[in-house]
């Protein structure tokens, strides 16, 4: 079926055919490109198009000019190279989702904010628009570097942030889970200890190998991440990868709790992955995992990550510096962690103002009683 508004179809062979006009001894002409992929054939087309556009413009004696979306693809090539895997598919289809409709045949020359802001639609959530500013802005830094491109630079107007308040488990959630944990301890339920206790990822202990653990030193490395993430080929839609840290940041040791350390050395001695051995254990199906316990523990249903918030929230609780937090956490930013994950209790903030009190009270005095 043939995709609406491009002239892209699958044929009979499974091959994709994308078709364009061309001028030939004088003639208007159809002319095709094939590939195995929708994707790839839209490549070939905006390629062929620019092509034909360049040739125009020469016999024309104008200036060459270039399309978005061949900047955009150019780009795109650029970040499979050069960054994670990850990050190329999350830009991809950022870029192929809310972008490429409306902007790849664009000449770039006729494109400015105004036009821009015009043509994308920002109804998503606040996640997503950021996204799409971020992908937006790189392809045309991207065109400004490498094709005179003039500087532009989209900003979302009027972004209404949704101030949420993050979750922490309390101290007596804590203490519940705490329990439900040490109750025939395993390998899994240690997983999430060492997650409350440390502070690490989903994709980090599901990625965590015994050699990254010194026991000698009581020391944790962080040294990889899994996730699960899209595929464009293949059979298969989602593929389980395993990559280096979220950032350089985040590739750190961690001192383990001296407690911790004794239940961990009751487990030494295996090799592969901390939790599943030979294989490492799905992030969701630790998730899950994660959430039965909650359940079994009594407790409410819960983000695998409130445990790296709860983890943050103690260590401040307990008077640990910022910069040593933000270390431990990964953070290339001691703002993040401050703003995403320093939450103080309860206890702490009625610590803090029973303290201040008893500072005035030394300059108020004790109140005078009144004679009977």
């Amino acid at each position: 079926m043939a995709r609406r508004g491009e002239n892209i179809r699958k044929r009979s062979d499974g091959r994709w055919e994308g078709r364009y006009m061309k001028q030939t001894n004088g003639e208007n002409r159809y002319h095709s490109v094939y590939a195995k992929s929708y994707l790839e054939v839209k490549e070939k087309l905006l390629t062929a198009k620019m092509k034909q556009e360049k040739q125009e413009k020469t016999k024309d004696g104008e200036q060459d000019e270039i399309f978005f979306g061949t900047i955009a693809d150019e780009w795109l090539g650029r970040i499979r190279d050069t960054k994670k895997q990850s990050t190329y598919v999350k830009y991809s289809m950022i870029y192929n989702t809310y972008l490429s409709k409306t902007l790849a045949g664009s000449l770039v020359s006729r494109i400015d904010t105004g036009t821009l802001h015009n043509q994308i639609c920002f109804s998503q959530s606040e996640s997503i628009q950021k996204s799409i500013c971020c992908v937006l802005n790189q392809i045309l830094s991207y065109g400004e570097e490498n094709y005179n491109v003039p500087k532009i630079q989209v900003k979302k107007k009027n972004l209404q942030k949704k101030k949420e308040v993050t979750k922490i488990l309390n101290l007596a959630e804590q203490a519940s889970l705490i329990r439900f944990l040490y109750q025939d301890m395993d390998i899994h339920k240690l997983g999430i200890l060492i997650c409350l206790s440390m502070g690490l990822r989903l994709g980090e202990i599901c990625a965590l190998k015994w050699r990254d653990i010194n026991m000698e030193l009581k020391l944790l490395s962080v040294n990889s991440t899994i996730q699960r993430i899209r595929v464009e080929d293949g059979n298969a839609k989602t593929k389980l990868v395993e990559s280096s840290p979220k950032t350089e940041c985040s590739r750190r040791e961690i001192p383990i709790p001296g407690q911790l350390a004794k239940l961990i050395a009751g487990y030494v001695g295996k090799e592969g992955y901390f939790l599943g051995g030979v294989k490492p254990m799905e992030p969701r199906t630790y998730q899950n995992k994660f959430k039965f316990y909650l359940k079994e523990a009594g407790l409410k249903d819960y983000n695998f990550h409130i445990l790296r918030h709860t983890f943050a929230t103690n260590c401040i609780d307990n008077g640990a510096d910022i910069k040593s937090i933000s270390e431990m956490l990964g953070h290339s930013d001691v703002k993040i962690t401050l703003n995403r994950y320093v939450h103080p209790s309860v206890d702490t903030k009625r610590c803090h103002m029973d303290s201040l009190f008893s500072f005035y009270g030394q300059y108020m005095g004790q109140p005078e009683r009144k004679s009977p």
